[in-house]
């Protein structure tokens, strides 16, 4: 139904049959119907109203059919220019360090290092390696290899529904790497101001401003971010799980009419649209409006930081301009990590290990949930990605709870390290897909207590 939505098959206002009457017709349960109906109302491509039913949403002036995607042949880590940011405060994933006395790791951004594929990746290498020709081994294509880029195009748009063909994929050496790119090429341009939501990654507001583009703060509601004015050139947003505070965006459809409207850009940071826990994950904004959204994931949440290895998707005129910022700083990702992640993506290592994290860290979220409901402290934002916001008893601190949690060796952080300007709520942020399996009960007993407080299991001696 999307693509026929997409292609113009079905036409904006067209009314939708009541799911049991399309469900009778087809042969399937009425619930199937419904899930599809619901699923596509949150990306936007319906509309469903009390009394009116379901239409095909307004479609903003001048979308087009996506492409066919072309099969050639053979999201918080930040590889950024180290002359551009700082970075003696925060680490790879644009967070705080943990303290040398932290024992248990509850940061948000990270997956489980420890359930990385090892076998996987290393079958893949070898087949990868094993057929790479001589010319591999040289200086790499600053947009990125064709085997992973034609990887990434098959695979954005199976799972995520992003409108892609290879020629439109960027490789780079991390998120940050692309968005200061992506930045100082659209300041080249003429952009002046860029919106960014409340609360975000600090490192991702500095690599902005540090592209000459001045901040403007856009207010997180329940329905995610507000619509910026008309003085705004470019939105960073995370759309699909806002970070960190685990909303959807319920207006995508807004923002890409407005988009549209100011000839502006949107920056899509899907940074883990692969886990959502009780529906299927949300399809890519970028598909409502791709002449106008850059649409960028990473391998560092499904797979590993290590990997080293993001995308974007611009539209077609700014491939060129962000693939000439890589260049002039000398940004080429590794080559050979970019064949094994092609492998990796086409043999469907990928898909299996994106499943089976899925599993596991949706057992993480219930058992967190679990865990705090005896304390009666809420635990909020959607069932999705690899960290949850817990609200703090009344009366205390993030000051208090962080410092709590530090003399009981866990690294946790305040929802006050992301927020542009104060005014929230108390509450921690906890990374609840970052420690290993083993660790994961003693990490969540320590951070009940903390929140608690009363006694608890004190952090072991460090040798």
């Amino acid at each position: 139904m999307r693509e026929a939505v997409q292609s113009g098959r079905l036409a904006p206002g067209t009314s939708l049959p009541p799911s049991r009457a399309l469900a009778s017709d087809l042969g399937i349960a009425r619930n199937t119907v419904a899930e599809a109906y619901t699923q596509l109302v949150a990306e936007g491509w319906l509309t469903a109203r009390q009394g009116s039913g379901t239409r095909v949403a307004a479609r903003p002036t001048g979308a087009t059919p996506p492409a066919p995607v072309s099969r050639a042949s053979p999201h918080h880590e930040s590889a950024v220019p180290p002359a551009r940011v700082g970075r003696s405060t925060v680490d790879a994933g644009g967070t705080t360090a943990p303290r040398a006395d932290a024992v248990y790791d509850l940061r948000a951004g990270y997956p489980d290092v420890a359930a990385f594929p090892h076998a996987e990746w290393l079958a893949a290498a070898r087949t990868a390696l094993g057929r790479a020709p001589s010319a591999a081994y040289r200086y790499a294509d600053p947009q990125g290899l064709p085997e992973l880029r034609a990887a990434l195009a098959d695979y954005l748009g199976r799972t995520r529904g992003v409108r892609v063909t290879p020629d439109r994929v960027v490789v780079c050496a991390g998120f940050g790497q692309g968005l200061w790119a992506l930045a100082a090429a659209l300041h080249r341009r003429g952009a002046r101001r860029a919106g960014v939501e409340s609360h975000g990654l600090r490192l991702h507001r500095q690599i902005l401003a540090d592209a000459g583009l001045r901040l403007v703060g856009l207010p997180v509601g329940a329905a995610g971010a507000q619509l910026p004015g008309e003085d705004v050139d470019v939105v960073l947003l995370t759309p699909a799980h806002q970070f960190p505070l685990g909303i959807a965006l319920e207006h995508r459809a807004d923002f890409a009419q407005w988009a549209r409207a100011h000839r502006a850009v949107l920056v899509e940071d899907d940074y883990d649209g692969e886990f959502r826990y009780d529906r299927r994950p949300l399809g890519a904004m970028q598909a409502l409006a791709p002449d106008h959204v850059v649409y960028g994931g990473t391998a560092s949440k499904a797979l590993a930081p290590a990997v080293g290895l993001a995308w974007l998707v611009p539209p077609e005129h700014l491939v060129a301009p962000v693939v000439a910022e890589l260049t002039r700083i000398g940004a080429r990702p590794a080559a050979l990590n970019q064949l094994v992640l092609a492998e990796f993506l086409t043999s469907g290592r990928y898909d299996r290990h994106v499943r089976r994290s899925r599993l596991a860290y949706r057992r993480r979220r219930d058992r967190l949930t679990a865990a705090l409901a005896p304390t009666g402290l809420r635990v909020y934002g959607l069932p999705a990605g690899l960290h949850a916001v817990v609200d703090l008893p009344d009366g205390r601190t993030e000051q208090d709870a962080l410092a709590e949690a530090r003399r009981r060796g866990l690294a946790v952080q305040g929802l006050a390290e992301f927020a542009l300007a104060p005014g929230h709520s108390p509450a921690l942020v906890v990374g609840y897909a970052t420690p290993p399996a083993h660790a994961f009960t003693s990490a969540v007993a320590r951070l009940v207590a903390t929140l608690s407080r009363s006694g608890g299991p004190a952090a072991p001696p460090r040798p």
